[in-house]
């Protein structure tokens, strides 16, 4: 035996199963009277969520939920939806946690494909609910959170009432901490477009890591006030519930995402971090307060950007009220961010229109991410950092899925050769900084050349009329496949396709021009990114034959 080995085991005293429940224990212990989370009049301490928390995972155990049970979650940001990150693994569970959007057919097939045991769902959701238990092939312990705040029609389902719940529950549980750190957290479903969703299973191990990482690679300072415009049900809030509870922060509740209700947020808690996609930033530039515009702001803001390659447009117009943007990029098998675009010392002085340019790419690795690479999907070789070579974006690290859930002919698939397939398209810049060009299904094809409908969308959000643009491939009996733009003008402003095709020819080749156009709102997901697949289906695309 080797020297480094005899004698040098593991054991309780230098060895720990990382968990991301540690840092709910720790903040409560060192920062106890600090404001946790504040929900209109609802102000919890950090001792509060922590007893809470405490008094839930005891109840659930005292329900019968088990080892490696599941318990889904349909619910708002709430204080509930917070306490059940750490309640429910707390109970040595694994937390579902249900896009609150789906139709009834959909939660009913995560709650039986899940295997939930319990679930616990917002009064708002109830119609949908109800109708997806009907479906359900399981009987579920329901639990109805009842929240001031809504106020609109709605009933209980269950038996249960969460406050009551949590009242018949011990204050001074212990949480249970997993005994192998690989073990299951939660469950996430990816949203089917043709199919069934898949289950996304994450780790204590990658819930812990990314938390921190979220601080690292973020540059958060403790204390966070952190403001809940990302749905804590998207890859868990992007692991930022277990991140505030280790930054000792405040968590700001938001129901939905309303530009008034976020820039009265803003400016009565002081909020200094929030994320979202680009059209949460979007809607927060366009109805900035007239001192907010004039560069009076009255503290910084900083705001993560990712769900979709944000326009430079969007960077821009945040940067002009003083908002400091970081995109990262990642998806929900990679616990959300898994990678940076981690800004430059001297990018500060350069124009703010650069500034978007450069800040526009997904950037390099995440610190608790092993590596993000871009490999030809054939050989497995990295491509040249030419910034023009396409490949496909793979990761490998510990903030990667344990796998999809009773899927294991997909988890082979996405887990082959050693990486994770994204699915993603991109190049590698001179820097190292990848930069998306498209998802695989969204590259359009035509007369033999490939078209990214990303650079074909930043052209098109140039125009000062347009809000939301979204470009899918159409047939077309000569080229085989045109640009077709689907475009979402601001408010009370009209252009015509000719001007906007004029515009686009500043800035494309001729036949990256969009050749159709169709205006309306554009339908999204919950998180705000554009839902391709419907306009996909709309223009009868190549894709979307495929897929049907």
């Amino acid at each position: 035996m080797h020297m480094y080995e005899l004698g040098l085991d593991k054991n309780a005293a230098n060895y720990t199963p990382l968990t991301p429940l540690s840092f709910l224990k720790r903040t409560a212990m060192v920062y106890p009277n600090l404001p946790a989370v504040i929900h209109g009049e609802r102000w919890y301490t950090w001792a509060q969520v922590y007893e809470r928390s405490r008094r839930l995972a005891s109840a659930l155990r005292a329900l019968g939920v088990g080892f490696r049970d599941t318990v889904a979650v349909v619910l708002s940001n709430t204080p509930e939806m917070y306490e059940c990150h750490f309640g429910v693994p707390g109970a040595g569970a694994v937390l579902n946690t249900i896009n609150v959007r789906l139709d009834a057919a959909t939660i009913a097939f995560i709650l039986d494909h899940g295997e939930a045991k319990v679930l616990i769902t917002d009064r708002e959701f109830s119609p949908v609910v109800k109708a997806a238990l009907e479906q359900c092939n399981r009987t579920l312990t329901v639990i109805d959170v009842d929240d001031p705040l809504y106020t609109g029609p709605g009933e209980r389902l269950g038996s249960l009432e969460y406050e009551q719940f949590l009242a018949s529950g011990d204050p001074e549980f212990d949480l249970i901490y997993p005994a192998d750190e690989w073990e299951a957290i939660t469950l996430n479903y990816t949203s089917g477009t043709t199919a069934n969703p898949k289950g996304v299973v994450y780790h204590h191990r990658g819930a812990y890591l990314n938390a921190l990482s979220n601080i690292v690679s973020w540059g958060m300072p403790h204390h966070a006030v952190y403001l809940w415009t990302l749905p804590m049900f998207h890859c868990n809030g992007w692991c930022f519930p277990w991140t505030i509870a280790a930054n000792a922060g405040t968590n700001i509740c938001l129901r939905k995402v309303d530009a008034g209700l976020i820039w009265q947020a803003i400016e009565t808690y002081r909020v200094t971090h929030y994320c979202g996609a680009p059209i949460v930033h979007s809607l927060i530039a366009n109805n900035a307060p007239p001192h907010w515009r004039e560069g009076r702001g009255t503290h910084k803001v900083s705001g993560l950007i990712a769900a979709a390659p944000p326009p430079a447009a969007v960077l821009q117009a945040m940067a002009e009220i003083g908002f400091d943007i970081t995109h990262v990029y990642g998806l929900t098998e990679t616990y959300g961010p898994a990678a940076v675009c981690a800004k430059q010392p001297d990018w500060h002085t350069l124009p703010i229109a650069e500034q978007a340019h450069l800040n526009g790419r997904q950037g390099v690795t995440y610190h608790a991410q092993e590596a993000i690479s871009v490999l030809d999907p054939a050989t497995m070789q990295p491509v040249p950092w030419d910034g023009q070579t396409m490949g496909e974006v793979m990761f490998r690290g510990n903030i990667v899925m344990k796998g999809y859930l009773k899927n294991p002919a997909a988890t082979e698939a996405a887990f082959r050769d050693g990486w994770f397939h994204s699915g993603d398209l991109a190049v590698v810049h001179p820097d190292g900084y990848i930069k998306i060009t498209d998802r695989a299904k969204d590259i359009i094809i035509s007369g033999g050349e490939n078209i990214s409908s990303i650079e074909v969308e930043d052209a098109l959000y140039k125009h000062p009329a347009v809000m939301l643009a979204a470009v899918v491939a159409a047939p077309d009996p000569k080229w085989g496949e045109v640009p077709h733009a689907f475009i979402e003008l601001r408010e009370g402003v009209t252009v015509t396709e000719e001007e906007l095709q004029q515009h686009c020819r500043r800035f494309l080749a001729g036949y990256k021009i969009p050749k159709k156009f169709t205006f309306g709102p554009l339908p999204k997901t919950s998180t705000g990114k554009i839902q391709k697949f419907i306009l996909r289906e709309q223009a009868r695309s190549r894709q979307a034959i495929a897929e049907a």
